[in-house]
């Protein structure tokens, strides 16, 4: 075998010996690593195509422009159901104009967890207030003579607000187109409600 490690140069480079193809004495002519960009030009690079790409958003042309408007319905704000010792103390308050004694509300309370249909326990507990003394009641001549007035009085009773046009227009038909219609039907009505089962 032959020592490749001793051949003649010529012009700095390597002859190739006799017999061997050209390819292989080949000197590197790979120039020395020029100096790089480095980290510093790397993140101005970054930060100008960054930059560039937040700059060149298209801008959105609306031809519409809608206003936030907070839409609410008359009782969206009430969406905790009353437990019954809540209802039983609040309905009695409206109808009595005065506080239930505890006693009374813990065993309306055992009644009510007693039976089945919360709606009919609800109904008749109503009719018996209505029949006890004391129960405050406007009188068919006080409803008939300013609808309005009932109307509002009820709903701040009931609801703790006042009605809107439609809740107004709605009752006041009723009432009017209903001669057997008495203001303990409308508070029955209004105790009964699903409005009135939240707070």
């Amino acid at each position: 075998m032959q020592d490749f490690s001793n051949m003649e140069m010529e012009n700095g480079e390597r002859k190739t010996p006799k017999g061997l193809p050209s390819f292989v004495h080949h000197s590197c002519n790979c120039q020395p690593p020029t100096k790089g960009v480095g980290l510093p030009g790397a993140l101005a690079a970054i930060s100008a195509v960054s930059a560039f790409l937040v700059a060149c958003k298209k801008e959105q042309v609306g031809e519409y422009v809608l206003n936030d408007v907070a839409l609410s319905g008359a009782s969206a704000d009430k969406d905790k159901l009353k437990s019954n010792q809540q209802f039983v103390s609040i309905l009695y308050t409206n109808l009595f104009q005065t506080a239930l004694p505890a006693s009374s509300v813990f065993v309306l309370d055992q009644l009510f967890q007693s039976i089945g249909d919360k709606d009919l326990a609800k109904e008749v507990l109503i009719s018996n207030f209505f029949n006890q003394i004391g129960v405050q009641l406007p009188t068919m001549q006080e409803m008939n003579a300013d609808i309005d007035v009932f109307i509002d009085n009820t709903y701040k009773k009931f609801f703790v607000r006042l009605p809107n046009a439609a809740e107004r227009s709605w009752v006041k038909n009723f009432i009017a187109s209903n001669e057997y219609m008495t203001p303990e039907l409308v508070y029955f009505s209004f105790a009964l409600s699903t409005e009135y089962q939240f707070y």
